[in-house]
């Protein structure tokens, strides 16, 4: 299962409301970082398809969401479980950390 992209339109419908727990990458065009953990998102989206969902919110094209949750440095991840954020982590990370990270944060909720 892949990434979905996620707009300041859809943000509601399809994190806020969504039936399982979303995690939600901020990330930019120009960010290096988030041009190196794009990948192991879009292995991890597929590996954890069921227990979770990934999204990506481009901060350049939909400045609203990133700006409501106080987005400050790209990448930032944030875990939403029932339309609140449940985790944060900022920065790039190994794919292995993004998971452990996730199964902790996703086992708690």
């Amino acid at each position: 299962m892949p990434t979905i992209a996620v707009s300041d339109e859809n943000f509601e419908s399809e994190v806020l409301n969504a039936n399982g727990p979303v995690l939600v990458d901020f990330w930019a065009e120009w960010c290096g970082p988030c041009k190196q953990i794009g990948p192991a998102l879009e292995e991890l989206s597929g590996e954890m398809a069921g227990k979770v969902t990934i999204a990506k919110v481009n901060i350049d094209e939909n400045p609203g969401i990133p700006s409501k949750y106080g987005v400050r440095g790209v990448p930032t991840l944030m875990l939403f479980s029932g339309g609140q954020v449940s985790a944060t982590k900022v920065g790039a990370m190994p794919k292995s950390k993004i998971a452990d990270w996730l199964n902790s944060a996703v086992s708690a909720a």
